[in-house]
C-alpha cells in the first residue's frame, strides 16, 4: 500500500518475471484498482467473532486509507455510483475494450469508455466495504457515522434499481455511452505506387461501429448482472430476486449442467473474439470463483423467509451438485483443477495447474461459506 491507499493490481518483480508478462501488463498505474475481496475475508472474520480487537486496532488505519482511496478515486457521475478506472483507450483493435481493474477483463461494458459510466459491481463491492467499515468502527469506539450513512444509501435497494435496472432488459446492468452494433472487421489495405500488395503487414482486425453511441444500459445478462444477488444486497423480498434466479437458473441465459456461465448466449458478445489475438475469457466460460459466491448467495437467501426462499435452496442443490461433480471429473480426467471450465463440454481450460480460487470447490463441499 503507497501512502494515499493504493494497492497495486498486482506485482510484477525481478526480472525473471517480468519476462514473461507482456510488457503492457507490468506497469502499475496509482489511479487504477481491483475488486476489494478482502472485506468479504473480513466480513465472515466479524460474523465469526475471529476478528480480535487487537487484531482490528492494527488493521483499521490501513482499511481506513485503501476504503478512503476507492471513494476518492473510483467515484462514478452520479452520488452513490462507482467507475472503474484505467479501461482501454483504444477503441479502434478492440471489440470491447478491456476492463483489467474489475478482474472480469473482458466482460462487455460500454463500447465507449466515458466518464459518464455507472459500474455495477464496484457500486456492490462499495457497498460491502461500507457495511463492513462501519462495523469495524463501531467495534473499536471510531467515528462510524461516514460508514453508516454510505452503507446505508448504498443498501437502499430502490436506489440501487434507480440507477442499475434496465426494465427493457429486465436485469441490473452497467451504464455507460454504448453501442449495440459493433464489429470486428479485416482493414482495408492500399498498396502504394511501385509495391506490391506481399510486401505489406497483414491487414488487421479493427473495429467497426455500426450504430453511434448514446447513453444507455449495456446489453450483457452474465455474471456482472449478478452482483446485486452474489453481494446479498438484494433484501429478501425484492421482487427483483425472483427475475435474478430466473436468469441464473435458465438453460437459454446463465445454467449449465457445469456451473454457471460467465455471459449468456443471448448476450451480443457471447464467445465473440476481443480481438484478432484475444480469444473470449468472460463471454461464456465458468469460473469457480463467481460460483462460489452465486451458492454463498443462495445458501445465504434459502435461510431467509421470503417468497424466493424454497426456489433458492432447490437451486442451492442443483449448482453445488453440477459444479462439484464437475470439477471432480475434469480433475480425475486431467490430474489439474483449470483456471475456467467450457460452459458447453465442461472441460477444464485455460491455466493449469490452477489452485487459486478454482480451489474454492473445497468450501464448496464443506459447505463454508
Amino acid at each position: 500500500m503507497n501512502a494515499e491507499g493504493w494497492i497495486p493490481r498486482e506485482q510484477i518483480l525481478d526480472d525473471e518475471a517480468r519476462a514473461k508478462v507482456p510488457p503492457e501488463f507490468v506497469l502499475q498505474h496509482p489511479e487504477v484498482a481491483n475488486p476489494p475481496t478482502f472485506f468479504l475475508t473480513l466480513q465472515q472474520l466479524l460474523a465469526q467473532g475471529e476478528a480480535k480487537p487487537a487484531y482490528l486496532r492494527r488493521l483499521f488505519p490501513r482499511l481506513q486509507a485503501w476504503y478512503d482511496w476507492y471513494n476518492r478515486t473510483q467515484a462514478g457521475p452520479l452520488p452513490y455510483t462507482f467507475r472503474w478506472r484505467g479501461r482501454d483507450t483504444d477503441t479502434k483493435l478492440f471489440l470491447n475494450p478491456k476492463t483489467l481493474a474489475s478482474g472480469l477483463d473482458d466482460y462487455p461494458r460500454a463500447s465507449h469508455p466515458s466518464p459518464d459510466e455507472r459500474h455495477l459491481d464496484l457500486r456492490c463491492w462499495m457497498t460491502l466495504a461500507s457495511s463492513v467499515m462501519a462495523d469495524v468502527a463501531e467495534r473499536l469506539g471510531e467515528p462510524a457515522t461516514e460508514y453508516q450513512h454510505l452503507a446505508q444509501a448504498l443498501s437502499d435497494n430502490a436506489l440501487l434499481e434507480q440507477q442499475h435496472w434496465a426494465a427493457e432488459l429486465g436485469t441490473f446492468a452497467d451504464y455507460g455511452n454504448h453501442s449495440r452494433a459493433v464489429g470486428l472487421e479485416r482493414e482495408r489495405l492500399v498498396v502504394p505506387p511501385g509495391q506490391q500488395r506481399h510486401q505489406l503487414p497483414p491487414p488487421r482486425l479493427v473495429r467497426v461501429v455500426r450504430e453511434p453511441p448514446r447513453p444507455r444500459f449495456v446489453e450483457a445478462l452474465g455474471y456482472v448482472s449478478l452482483f446485486p444477488f452474489l453481494l446479498q444486497l438484494l433484501q429478501p423480498d425484492s421482487p427483483r430476486l425472483g427475475a435474478m434466479l430466473a436468469d441464473l437458473r435458465s438453460e437459454a441465459k446463465l445454467w449449465t449442467p457445469f456451473g454457471l456461465r460467465s455471459l449468456a448466449p443471448t448476450s451480443p458478445l457471447y464467445m465473440q473474439r476481443n480481438t484478432e489475438h484475444d480469444a473470449p475469457y468472460w463471454r461464456g466460460p465458468i469460473w469457480v470463483n463467481i460460483n462460489y459466491l452465486a451458492l454463498r448467495a443462495l445458501h445465504h437467501y434459502a435461510g431467509l423467509p421470503g417468497p424466493q426462499q424454497a426456489r433458492a435452496a432447490q437451486i442451492y442443490h442443483e449448482l453445488r451438485t453440477n459444479l462439484v461433480g464437475n470439477l471432480y471429473r475434469q480433475y480425475v480426467a486431467s490430474g489439474y483443477l483449470w483456471e475456467q471450465y467450457n460452459d458447453s463440454t465442461g472441460r477444464g481450460q485455460g491455466c493449469h495447474p490452477f489452485t487459486g480460487w478454482s480451489a474454492l470447490v473445497v468450501l464448496v463441499m464443506a459447505e463454508e461459506y
